[in-house]
């Protein structure tokens, strides 16, 4: 079985971890309606509409 020869220093296990962990921008589009920007796959929350059609009133 494969055991280490040294102890993980603190720094390189922490930057290891850390490596994941960054944000990363959500993703907008344009509504088709009224132009403003909304997320993928989302109903447009200024205007209500899903894929051209009113889904919540507005």
């Amino acid at each position: 079985m494969a055991v280490p020869k040294r102890k993980t220093s603190k720094a390189r296990r922490d930057s290891r971890r850390a490596a994941n962990s960054r944000l990363t921008p959500t993703a907008t589009q344009a509504c088709p309606q009224c132009r403003r920007p909304r997320r993928p796959h989302t109903v447009c929350g200024f205007c209500g509409t899903y894929r051209g059609r009113q889904v919540h009133g507005a």
